[in-house]
């Protein structure tokens, strides 16, 4: 599982969450919500330390991550996140490599 994020999404989580260099956005499962991998579950985000990383990568500094116990749900999928240039916030695709 990989994650990809545009530059444009990295800096929206940037400004709404007030990161700096060197912090950490993690993407968890919770349950309810709607997803296309998974019925009854979807994705939160926490600015948290990380635990035990599954998957990450870094944009403008910040560490996107999710953990280990949480790849289950993406159902080997990778999963990308851009930003919506209308409604101006992040937008999820699921993809398998």
């Amino acid at each position: 599982m990989n994650i990809q994020i545009s530059s444009a999404a990295a800096a929206w989580y940037k400004q709404e969450l007030n990161l700096k260099t060197g912090d950490f956005v993690r993407f968890y499962v919770r349950y309810g919500g709607f997803s296309p991998v998974q019925k009854g579950f979807s994705l939160g985000i926490s600015n948290d330390e990380p635990n035990d990383i599954g998957a990450k990568t870094t944009e403008d500094g910040i560490t996107f991550y999710v953990e280990e116990k949480d790849l289950w749900y993406f159902d080997d999928h990778d999963l990308i996140v851009d930003l919506h240039t209308k409604y101006e916030e992040p937008v999820l695709e699921y993809k398998k490599p």
